[in-house]
């Protein structure tokens, strides 16, 4: 008898255990479907918007002009045939290049002086530095050309009343694309300034303290301290501004409409005009796809080097 019930207990912990774990199972079964249910609407929404749009334009790219037949790879190798676009390509990568530099510099600096304004003043200042990423990008342009424009510009007013002479601010090439360069770094700087910041806020003191006791210097600590513990913010966020900023198309349209004479267009607006302002939709196709290779090998090179970074801090 004792023999037997010492048996039986092992027996029914192990089907109590059974019962546990397949009840465990089941809860996270059903967690897994409720999440799945409840991120549904999302997917099939980004689907909707995002990758039905981008299959569908390498298909358009892939057809001739009348969208009648097939044509593979010809509107790709016209394009690189045209000395237009490759102004644009010089342009576009001009543009997205010098204006993220900008904007992280800029970016940087402010969330360092923001850094040390004390917590009470500092929500004032972060809001009123916020204020040209809130205003609509369309709007804000529409300022920015209102000073540039030459016939009723603001600026050549201020030089004439100091005695220099009126500057053709949107019609020259290269002060058009310093004019564009300008007001990009304008509206994209207090993104970079916000996640700059909330990245100094989570570097622990106690890294600066110990390099202070070691008679650290102020660069030494942004250098050995601060950039490390910010790498992997500093290369998301520059790769992000990156991708947003060679799709940017407002403040092109509305400042140079990609004049003069097509040397201010960047793929975003040049797409445009030749898809939809001059009805060959499969070329505009082709037009913006032509970053896409640009952008994806980019994101690959910078999302990998996170990925060894944060598995070597582990």
């Amino acid at each position: 008898m004792a023999d037997s019930t010492s048996l039986s207990i092992p027996v029914t912990q192990a089907i109590a255990a059974r019962r546990s774990g397949g009840g465990l199972k089941g809860v996270l079964r059903r967690r897994a479907i409720v999440g799945a249910l409840m991120t549904a609407p999302l997917i099939a929404l980004l689907g909707g918007l995002v990758a039905y749009p981008a299959i569908y334009a390498i298909y358009l790219s892939l057809l001739s002009r009348k969208m009648t037949h097939f044509v593979g790879l010809h509107n790709f190798i016209l394009l690189l045939h045209r000395d237009t676009f490759h102004m644009v390509v010089f342009q576009s990568a001009l543009f997205a290049v010098t204006a993220v530099i900008f904007k992280a510099v800029i970016g940087f600096t402010l969330a360092h002086l923001m850094h040390n304004v004390p917590s009470r003043r500092q929500r004032v200042f972060r809001g009123l530095l916020l204020l040209p990423w809130v205003i609509p990008l369309a709007l804000s342009t529409l300022g920015w050309w209102w000073l540039f424009e030459p016939t009723s510009s603001a600026l050549n007013w201020l030089l004439v009343r100091i005695g220099l002479p009126p500057q053709d601010w949107l019609g020259d090439p290269w002060t058009a694309r310093f004019c564009m360069i300008l007001v990009n770094t304008w509206w994209g700087e207090p993104f970079f300034m916000i996640m700059y910041l909330a990245a100094l806020k989570s570097v622990p003191e106690q890294l600066f303290e110990a390099a202070a006791i070691d008679g650290a210097s102020a660069w030494q600590k942004l250098r050995y301290v601060t950039l490390p513990m910010m790498r992997n913010i500093i290369s998301l966020t520059m790769l992000f501004s990156l991708i947003v900023t060679f799709a940017n198309f407002d403040i092109v349209r509305i400042l140079t409409n990609g004049g003069p004479v097509n040397t201010t267009h960047i793929f975003a607006t040049y797409a445009f005009q030749v898809g939809i302002q001059s009805g060959d939709i499969p070329l505009g196709a082709a037009v913006s796809l032509f970053m896409l290779p640009v952008l994806a090998v980019s994101s690959f090179f910078v999302l990998r080097g996170i990925s060894r970074r944060s598995q070597e801090a582990m």
